[in-house]
């Protein structure tokens, strides 16, 4: 059932086997909607504590808490990703969990603490690497773990696991594969800031483990016009095979053009799903690594036919970690810790994104496809492996 009044989802009953419990409902999203339209009443999520007053004691159901902005600037990307975790409870049928969303944008801190005082044993998101922090600072000290939709593998512990695209998973996927196809050199350009500082160091270790030379990285400011700037003191270090813009569509369609004749272009993660990519002409035969949208397109068609509204690209990470945490449940006794050893399975996870694992520090690891970018569209050059 789902309880309208406090907008929390109750399960139980989740019999799939341990690790490839979510390949059911990813077959949902294979062969038709997820959740027919008007079939079942869906609660919206809400920051609205529990009501000891209201609420079952909860002894055979686990406690969850989804941390994701409800209001402010990111409320749309919140609101995609507890809506995506609503359908992965409904398509699995099953009714051992209880989850409860809290508002992120009111203070990450205090959301985590509302979330273990009312009984949660595991805590899905937040979204930010700077909310981790705050959530891990109260939920550390009560033993609850987290698993969180950052990106930042500077924030994953052994009790923190991050499940978002890490931008050095995606370069040196992708720079593997230029090596393949003779790309002997590399210059880069890659702006200021957190993200900017994990795409330099994940572009150094895969070049090394390539054989890649690397003959300049050049640093820009996403605020200002040094985007030409940084291109051409790239290339007045020397010649180059390929230039990697480390940024999204906005940057990469001003650093293109002045890449130079017979420089192959590359990308990062940012370029997924982005059209503009696409259409312009510059960016032909540019190739970047991302996650697979086999299974995406699928779940936008019933996610929008179920919410009337198309979903955030990080809406699946939602999906994904309700499936992920009914996979481990299983065995999980009610009240007690969260079994994060179990996370730590070599074989790895199914989901929507494809398969994935976490390493002994916490980062997912995700096997990733390589694009190409045509007149209009993009074509997987190197598909991702379905499995580790």
């Amino acid at each position: 059932m789902i309880d309208m009044q406090t907008g929390e989802h109750a399960l139980s009953g989740f019999r799939q086997s341990r690790r490839w419990a979510v390949i059911g409902a990813l077959s949902l999203l294979a062969g038709c909607a997820v959740i027919p339209k008007g079939s079942v009443p869906v609660a919206e999520p809400t920051d609205k504590a529990p009501d000891a007053d209201v609420l079952p004691a909860d002894a055979g159901r686990h406690r969850v808490a989804l941390l994701v902005p409800m209001t402010g600037a990111n409320a749309a990307i919140g609101q995609s990703v507890a809506n995506a975790a609503t359908m992965a409870l409904l398509d699995t049928n099953a009714a051992n969990l209880r989850i409860t969303t809290y508002d992120t944008a009111t203070g990450a801190g205090t959301a985590a603490a509302r979330a273990i005082s009312d009984g949660n044993k595991l805590i899905l998101g937040p979204l930010l690497a700077d909310d981790v922090t705050q959530v891990s600072n109260v939920a550390r000290t009560s033993r609850v773990p987290m698993i969180t939709y950052s990106n930042d593998s500077a924030v994953a512990s052994r009790d923190v696991f991050v499940m978002g695209q890490a931008p050095g998973q995606s370069i040196a996927r992708v720079l593997g594969f230029a090596k393949s196809r003779g790309i002997k050199s590399v210059a880069a350009i890659i702006p200021t800031g957190d993200y900017g500082q994990r795409s330099t160091a994940g572009l150094s270790e895969a070049a090394r483990a390539q054989g890649i030379a690397v003959t300049s990285i050049e640093t820009y400011d996403r605020g200002n016009t040094s985007v030409a700037s940084a291109v051409r003191r790239a290339k007045d270090k020397g010649r180059f095979d390929a230039l990697l813009i480390a940024d999204g569509s906005r940057i990469a369609l001003q650093a293109a053009p002045l890449a130079g004749k017979g420089v192959r272009v590359m990308g990062t993660e940012l370029w997924s799903g982005d059209g503009t990519i696409a259409k312009a002409p510059a960016m032909r035969g540019a190739w970047f690594a991302t996650v697979s949208d086999q299974r995406f397109g699928q779940f936008e068609k019933s996610y929008t036919s179920r919410f009337g509204a198309t979903p955030s690209r990080l809406a699946t990470l939602g999906y994904d970690s309700v499936l992920l945490t009914l996979n481990v449940a299983r065995g999980w006794k009610p009240g007690t810790t969260f079994p994060t050893a179990k996370l730590f399975d070599p074989q790895g996870f199914i989901g929507l994104d494809g398969v994935f694992r976490f390493t002994a520090t916490g980062m997912a690891e995700r096997a990733m496809e390589v694009r190409e970018v045509g007149a209009g569209t993009f074509a997987t050059v190197s598909p991702a492996p379905n499995k580790f």
